[in-house]
């Protein structure tokens, strides 16, 4: 089994230096496969990396990824700023000599504002030196997106052979039903007929319509293309490349014979039976807008 589902989600976190980042990706159902970035400016060559792998891993569906990095500061002590502190002296000087304060003491002088400074250690991390950790993390989120898809593919694989289950079904009890179409429809227009006709013989007239109303309303062929149909969607399960739109096409030619079916139903338990596949293929057809 080889479906992939159009969903999913993948989170990777790294750092390098003192920049730190992480990728989140996500991607739900679309017609094509369409691409949609948020990086910070100066990393183009990411965005640029990830169309190229996007199209490698992926045939169908919008994605988006998005890059958050963040800089941490390494501090390794203390230090003085000597020109704040040499203002706050010069200004202290010039209060002492005009007798408005006395000498600070050194807690004093360095309790005050812009004194004392933390010291960060010169670690910048060049930003040519984040390529590779920062592409080698690309590729590894778009992996953890593909995994994603590919699990939920496997859980709606089961969900989709249940339900072409569920239409085989339908199909050979409409089939069954079927077969007394013509006796019903011969019932009915004789019993019609008598009521307006009483005293006329019309059994062979009678005969002739009913043949004639029994071949429109023959359901036959309407249950042999589901059945081929539904034999032809197994087969685009367990294909290898991508079958979305082919499902797709499918699921609208599945309504199309169940809606004849109702129509020409003559008796209420076969449009019970059609009504009852319509709605198995409307679940059908829902799921499958989220295969790849």
């Amino acid at each position: 089994m080889t479906l992939s589902s159009m969903t999913g989600f993948g989170r990777v976190e790294g750092h390098h230096g003192t920049v730190a980042w992480v990728y989140e990706v996500r991607s739900v159902n679309g017609r094509s496969l369409d691409l949609k970035t948020r990086v910070p400016s100066g990393y183009d060559y990411v965005e640029r990396a990830a169309r190229d792998l996007v199209k490698q891993r992926f045939q169908r569906g919008q994605v988006s990824l998005n890059l958050s990095l963040q800089t941490t500061e390494v501090q390794t002590g203390y230090s003085i700023n000597h020109a704040v502190l040499n203002q706050y002296l010069e200004v202290g000087q010039g209060l002492m000599q005009a007798g408005q304060a006395t000498m600070p003491s050194l807690d004093g002088l360095l309790s005050l504002r812009g004194v004392i400074e933390a010291a960060s250690a010169e670690t910048s991390t060049d930003v040519a030196a984040l390529e590779a950790p920062l592409l080698a993390d690309l590729g590894a989120v778009l992996e953890h997106l593909k995994t994603a898809r590919q699990d939920e593919g496997r859980a709606l694989f089961e969900v989709l052979r249940q339900h072409l289950s569920a239409m085989t079904d339908a199909v050979d009890r409409a089939e069954a039903l079927a077969a007394q179409q013509t006796e019903v429809i011969r019932e009915r227009f004789t019993r019609r007929l008598n009521e307006l006709l009483p005293d006329a013989d019309l059994q062979e007239r009678i005969l002739q319509e009913a043949a004639v109303m029994a071949v429109k309303a023959d359901v036959r062929e309407e249950l042999d293309r589901l059945r081929t149909h539904i034999t032809s969607a197994h087969t685009l399960l367990s294909d290898s490349q991508s079958q979305g739109r082919k499902l797709d096409f499918l699921s609208q030619e599945f309504m199309r014979e169940a809606n004849t079916l109702c129509s020409k139903a003559a008796f209420s338990d076969l449009t019970k039976v059609g009504l009852e596949l319509k709605s198995v293929i409307d679940q059908f057809r829902e799921q499958v807008q989220n295969v790849e």
